[in-house]
């Protein structure tokens, strides 16, 4: 597709879906609906669809990718599940979990997917659109946020056409996305331990409960979407904890603190998970140079939120 192509929104309707699986067999990109967020799939089987991906997200080559798949059945002829991953896998898919395992020896996953590295990062999602795409394509799909890399991350079809317009043939148009928030990820180590690489929407005491007390090391490598510090940025510099805003801010509310856009006036914290990215979004968009961003409660999922715009202020 070249740059001077318009990108066409359509209802992910099964019309557009079968149009969308055929895009993605010849190895193109489509933008489809997560429960999560909007993703930039491509097969996860091709050198050239994937190598698709970094061109139109501008991604680094060492920063791998979420495979989706459409079941725990073709998940295991990627990746090597153990007892763990199956009762991950048993309780949390489909859903927004991601799981870092080691990568199935002659799986047909193209290198620039996983970055070389011997490991991959698996998902079933759970959102009817692109559950049906999955189904339809038969293929597991490479799907990161259909954004710029380091961008903030697209939860309505509208803000992947402001960010990859002509980059992208299609978007499926399914609405705005449940959660808000990209997948919990997690890492299962072969010595038994494990690693939360990035906050999401199951939180970390729900894999405790089942995992057991989280694996401490000194510092994490990158090995899966989302732990660059650069991540989601509005362009814009950033205070967090803010009361009120600036002259020069645009201020996201939360609670009692009211703003040019809240994330949630009664306080809720799933409610503003769900919002984060379209304020930010909003954020950047406005006149203001700046933006401040009211406190937020980091227990549970507020910590999901945090991590996000502790990157966003980086």
């Amino acid at each position: 597709m070249s740059s001077k192509d318009a990108t066409q929104s359509r209802p992910a309707d099964a019309q557009s879906i079968a149009l969308a699986a055929q895009i993605l067999r010849a190895d193109g990109l489509v933008a489809v609906p997560t429960e999560t967020v909007y993703g930039l799939a491509a097969r996860a089987d091709s050198d050239e669809a994937v190598a698709s991906i970094y061109r139109a997200k501008g991604r680094p080559d060492f920063n791998p990718l979420i495979v989706h798949v459409a079941s725990l059945e073709q998940a295991e002829l990627l990746a090597e599940f153990d007892a763990r991953a199956r009762d991950l896998a048993a309780l949390f898919w489909p859903g927004p979990l991601t799981m870092v395992l080691p990568l199935r020896a002659g799986a047909p996953i193209a290198p620039a997917v996983t970055a070389g590295l011997p490991t991959i990062a698996i998902r079933m999602p759970a959102h009817p659109a692109m559950r049906a795409l999955l189904a339809e394509t038969g293929l597991p799909l490479a799907a990161p946020s259909a954004n710029r890399s380091g961008a903030v991350s697209p939860t309505q079809a509208a803000h992947v056409q402001a960010s990859l317009e002509g980059k992208v043939p299609l978007v499926l148009d399914g609405g705005s996305c449940e959660a808000g928030l990209e997948s919990t990820i997690v890492a299962l180590r072969g010595d038994g331990g494990w690693q939360l690489l990035r906050p999401g929407p199951i939180e970390e005491a729900e894999l405790s409960a089942i995992l057991g007390p989280q694996s401490r090391v000194e510092k994490i490598k990158v090995e899966a979407p989302g732990q660059l510090a650069s991540h989601y940025s509005p362009g814009k510099p950033l205070r967090l904890g803010a009361q009120s805003a600036e002259a020069d801010e645009f201020l996201i509310g939360f609670g009692k603190v009211a703003g040019d856009c809240s994330l949630s006036e009664v306080g809720d914290l799933a409610e503003a998970a769900a919002r984060l990215y379209a304020c930010l979004h909003l954020a950047s968009s406005a006149p203001q140079p700046r933006i401040a961003v009211a406190p937020i409660p980091q227990t549970g999922i507020g910590q999901a939120i945090a991590d996000r715009l502790r990157r966003a202020a980086s």
